[in-house]
């Protein structure tokens, strides 16, 4: 009982990540009685899941080009981006090229393809072909900044707003009240992200109910040791890569997870990477990462440090090819690994686009196309492993590179508690 004069006791409400969590539950229970009883309810569910990923993707423009600009020219970092650059490609290709490996080891050693009967006929997978070099270079500057908004192309938006920051250090003075809109909108996006974030739940379990209601849990069965493999390498790759990052760049783990969670969760729930990097942006800077860093090594990310998706390629080419009978030796599937690290960077953050580029990887090696449409019975369920590990894995490369340029600031356990009790982690 209360002391009078006191404020009566009041149950602590549940936190954003618990009310996540929770409607990712929902969200899968609901689906499996709509694919049991109702399956045709499924297209009624899809809108609200759409709804969620659009008010993200509302977001991420103005977020990107506010604290890109607002951390590189209000602090006078311009020096320091290359560098910085630099050292997050070097990181960047260390980590996927282990993925791609762990990929291969994984697919060769459990072999999940070997004894699949491919379909009789393929249906229509969206083939492209895969970007040669120079369309990747010429891709990454824009001819357009509102074209590159309004097509959600992340690299194209870091790099136009990477040259404008430059440029206004450049300015001088003059600038200062162009800089102070930009400190100003990044804080209003960061607020903005916070008022979408309470449809997350909702959003995570609309999601969920759509996608086991108009799939079941029946297309596991038949595939379900390519999933179990996938899943296995994931396993593999954290504990034997993510891991000893974290613990050679003396980062802290407890703090990392706690922060990450939500943004994984999210990720994991709509198998969209964009949808959770205004959250991730926002973790990572009150973990320690500067807003510079953090604004520039994340979008960077999503572009060149795609760790899941690259794995995940490594191991369903190879899958394709077991599934067709057909040998690959170890020099045709090392030839494989670096076209699919070149190919991978072209993935963006948005559902299946890894199984786009799958399907031009698999037609470049003359493997049955087949094989892909065997896929895609079960794509859904790997897509949400790899854009978990996308995610993770990009908060990881910030704060790998922030604590590389030593301007890492740990936050206490009591700010990163005060965050969850306000709901903002």
């Amino acid at each position: 009982m209360s002391a009078p004069g006191s404020a009566p006791s009041r149950t602590p409400a549940l936190t954003l990540t618990q009310q996540i969590l929770l409607g990712l539950v929902v969200g899968i229970i609901a689906g499996a009685l709509i694919s049991r009883y109702h399956p045709e309810w499924a297209a009624y569910v899809s809108p609200f899941s759409q709804l969620f990923l659009r008010l993200i993707k509302m977001i991420i423009a103005p977020l990107i080009f506010a604290t890109l600009v607002a951390g590189v020219a209000g602090a006078g970092h311009a020096k320091a981006i290359g560098r910085m650059g630099v050292r997050a490609i070097i990181y960047f290709e260390v980590v996927t090229t282990l993925a791609l490996i762990i990929g291969l080891v994984a697919v060769n050693v459990f072999k999940p393809g070997v004894g699949l009967v491919l379909p009789a006929a393929a249906t229509a997978t969206g083939v492209t072909p895969a970007q040669t070099w120079d369309q990747l270079l010429l891709h990454i500057f824009p001819t357009s900044i509102i074209q590159a908004m309004a097509e959600g192309d992340v690299l194209q938006i870091v790099v136009w707003s990477l040259i404008f920051a430059i440029a206004l250090t450049m300015v001088g003075p003059k600038a200062r009240p162009m800089i102070e809109f930009c400190e100003s909108l990044a804080e209003t996006m960061f607020k903005f992200t916070n008022i979408v974030m309470k449809y997350a739940p909702i959003g995570v379990a609309a999601a969920m109910a759509y996608t086991i209601g108009k799939g079941g849990f029946s297309v596991l069965y038949s595939l379900a040791w390519l999933v179990g493999t996938f899943y296995v390498a994931l396993v593999a790759f954290y504990l034997l890569v993510l891991l000893p990052v974290m613990l050679l760049f003396r980062l802290p783990i407890r703090k990392f997870v706690q922060a990450v969670r939500e943004p994984a969760v999210i990720a994991f729930s709509t198998t969209s990477s964009e949808a959770a990097l205004p959250r991730a942006m926002e973790v990572m800077e009150r973990l320690g990462v500067p807003r510079s860093t953090v604004a520039f090594v994340l979008p960077l990310g999503y572009s060149f440090n795609l760790d899941g998706s690259t794995l995940y390629l490594s191991m369903a080419s190879i899958f394709v090819a077991q599934a067709a009978n057909v040998h690959l030796s170890a020099g045709e599937q090392i030839t494989l690994m670096l076209t699919l690290m070149l190919t991978s960077k072209g993935v963006a953050g948005v559902p299946r686009a890894a199984l786009v580029i799958l399907a031009a990887t698999v037609a470049s090696y003359h493997l049955p196309l087949e094989g892909v449409t065997l896929i895609l019975g079960v794509d859904t369920l790997m897509d949400m492993g790899r854009t978990m590990t996308n995610v993770i894995g990009n908060c990881l490369a910030s704060a790998v590179v922030a604590r590389w340029e030593g301007v890492f600031h740990e936050a206490s356990d009591t700010d990163l508690a005060m965050a969850e009790a306000r709901g903002e982690i």
